[in-house]
């Protein structure tokens, strides 16, 4: 593993992990060039020592690596609650691929061969995007009906039961959470919680769904209601639609 040090206010520091010195060489001096402090790792067991060891505020992350591949990596890394952004870099093209991606917690897919100055602009964006999602000072809960969210402690709990939650389900939460009876399209759900806009990826949305429903199902009635041809909505029991942006014809599940 290797990395800059300096003195100042650090930049953003990005993790890139590749068996393939060519491909880890273009990609490091690339960010560099670009102002991101860059540490790199050659294999899965590697890249997960030095998430915890160089706290990357990002991960540019293959797919094929000699020991572990790359989703594996991303889910030994959200089971132990870490959060960093994946940025997954393959010459898997897949439709399949991208929704593996997609499942064990990714937040972009980019494909060899790349552009270099794409992955740079992925990058970016993702920062951005992350960035937007932490908590403010102001407001680090968001509640409705008996469900509460704890965006600084990651703590999720309903009618005083706690949740555990995997950071996607979270993830997911906080956006119904934020738009409470509110109709959110499958795309609209899917750009938020994934950042992701390529087609036949809605499925994905749908599974989260059904995960978060089991979870909150044992402690009270349902709140996430299905919305026949358009997604999906946070409302309280019983309750019926009808508000800025719902229309009839909605099924509780």
């Amino acid at each position: 593993m290797g990395g800059d040090t300096g003195c100042g206010p650090r930049p953003d520091r990005v993790l890139v992990v590749d068996d393939e010195a060519n491909i880890t060489d273009l990609v490091r001096m690339s960010l560099r060039f670009h102002g991101f402090d860059v540490v790199t790792a050659t294999c899965g067991q590697e890249a997960v020592a030095a998430v915890a060891e160089a706290k990357p505020d990002l991960m540019v992350l293959d797919v094929l690596l000699s020991d572990i591949d790359g989703f594996e990596v991303c889910r030994r890394l959200r089971d132990v609650g870490t959060d960093v952004p994946v940025i997954f870099l393959t010459a898997r093209d897949r439709h399949a691929d991208k929704i593996a991606g997609l499942t064990c917690g990714g937040d972009d897919y980019v494909t060899k061969p790349f552009s270099v100055d794409e992955l740079v602009a992925r990058v970016r964006a993702v920062l951005r995007r992350t960035r937007r999602d932490r908590p403010s000072a102001a407001a680090q809960t968001l509640a409705f009906a008996d469900v509460v969210l704890n965006e600084d402690t990651h703590e999720v709990a309903r009618a005083g039961h706690p949740i555990d939650l995997s950071p996607t389900e979270f993830k997911l939460l906080r956006y119904l959470l934020a738009n409470p009876r509110r109709v959110l399209s499958r795309v609209q759900i899917l750009d938020a919680v994934w950042n992701y806009d390529f087609d036949g990826a809605y499925t994905v949305v749908d599974q989260y769904v059904s995960y978060l429903r089991r979870k909150l199902a044992p402690y009270g009635p349902p709140l996430i209601h299905t919305q026949r041809g358009f997604g999906y909505m946070l409302r309280e029991p019983g309750g019926r639609p009808g508000g800025p942006g719902e229309t009839p014809g909605v099924e509780g599940l």
